[in-house]
C-alpha cells in the first residue's frame, strides 16, 4: 500500500520520503523558518514540519509557571511556548515559500484548535507527535480530516499504538518508530522496531524519525526498509533550544538526503542476474563455462 502525501507517494516502491523537522528550531523568527525550508529543498527533501500549539490547552499544568531562561529574559514556560508561536499570517508566508521551493509543508497540531489552525491554511497531511499517541479526542480530530497521516511512535507501548491506530484508521496512514530520546544513544535506537511495525500493521508503510548525533542510524533504518524518514533540522547546533542538540546542521542533513538516494538505487530488487558492468570480467576471468 501507498500512502500519497502532496506530489509524492510514500511506499515500498517509492523514493524514501524525507521529512526536515523544523519544529521549533527556528525560535520564532519567520526569517529562521526561511532559511530552514531552504536547507530542507537544497538537500532534496520532500517536506517540512512545523508544530503548532495552542499554549494555554496543550502546555501541560504543572509546566506552565515554570521559569525558564531565554534569549527574550527569564519567563514561564507558558510565556515561552507563545513566544515561538508563528501566527495565521505568519504560516501563510511559511507556507508559501515551501510551496515555492518544491516541498511539502505540514505540522505536528498538539491540541484540537491547532488541528482546526491548519485545516484553514489547508495542509497536505498532519503529523502526531508521540507526546499524542495517547490523546485520543485529537486522534480522533484528525482522523476527521480525511488528510494523510504521519504517526510518531516514542515513549509509547505497542498497546497505546495499536489504541492510536485504531481511532486513526490504516487507509491513509503512516507509522514512525520513534525513540523520543533527545539526543538519541545508539543503545536506545530498537531499530529492529521497524520490521515489528511493518509485520504488526501490514500494508501500511513504515518509516523512521530519528533524534540521534550523525547519520549512520537513520542509513541503518532505510536499509531496513523504512519508507520516510524525518529529521530535525537546525542552522546551527549550538543555537539556544532543546531541540538542536539532537538536529541535523545544513551540511549533515544534505549528506543524509544524498545517502539515503544512493541506497534507494543501491537496494534493488533480491532477483539475481548478471549485470551489463560484470560482463567484461565475465569474460577475462571465468574459465570454465556453465
Amino acid at each position: 500500500m501507498t500512502v500519497r502525501i502532496g506530489l509524492s507517494e510514500i511506499g515500498d516502491d517509492a523514493p524514501v520520503y524525507v521529512i526536515a523537522e523544523s519544529g521549533l528550531n527556528h525560535n520564532g523568527s519567520v526569517e529562521t523558518a526561511i532559511q530552514l525550508i531552504d536547507v530542507a529543498a537544497d538537500a532534496g527533501a520532500q517536506a517540512v514540519k512545523f508544530q503548532k500549539r495552542t499554549p494555554a490547552i496543550s502546555t501541560p499544568e504543572h509546566m506552565k509557571n515554570t521559569q525558564r531562561d531565554t534569549p527574550w529574559g527569564v519567563m514561564t514556560y507558558l510565556e515561552y511556548r507563545y513566544r515561538v508561536e508563528f501566527s495565521r499570517e505568519q504560516y501563510i508566508e511559511i507556507g508559501d515559500y515551501a510551496t515555492l521551493r518544491g516541498l511539502d509543508w505540514f505540522a505536528s497540531p498538539w491540541d484540537e484548535p491547532s488541528v482546526d489552525f491548519l485545516e484553514d491554511l489547508n495542509v497536505v497531511a498532519h503529523k502526531i507527535a508521540s507526546a499524542s499517541v495517547t490523546d485520543i479526542s485529537l486522534l480522533q480530530a484528525l482522523a476527521a480530516t480525511g488528510k494523510p497521516i504521519i504517526l510518531s511512535t516514542g515513549m509509547s507501548t505497542l498497546a497505546q499504538i495499536d489504541r492510536a491506530v485504531e481511532v486513526i484508521g490504516t487507509e491513509r496512514l503512516v507509522i514512525l518508530h520513534a525513540t523520543s530520546t533527545y539526543p538519541l544513544p545508539a543503545e536506545e535506537a530498537n531499530l529492529c522496531m521497524i520490521t515489528t511495525l511493518q509485520q504488526r500493521y501490514p500494508g501500511v508503510p513504515v518509516g523512521y524519525s530519528g533524534h540521534e548525533r550523525g547519520l549512520q542510524i537513520s542509513i541503518a533504518a532505510v536499509t531496513l526498509g523504512a519508507v520516510a524518514v524525518e529529521r530535525h533540522i537546525t542552522l546551527d547546533r549550538t543555537m539556544w533550544g532543546s531541540d538542536h542538540a539532537a538536529s541535523l546542521e545544513p551540511t549533515g542533513f544534505e549528506h543524509l538526503v544524498r545517502d539515503i538516494r544512493v541506497i534507494g538505487e543501491a537496494m534493488g530488487d533480491g532477483v539475481k542476474r548478471v549485470f551489463p558492468g560484470e560482463l567484461a570480467p565475465l569474460a577475462k576471468l571465468r574459465r570454465v563455462s556453465a
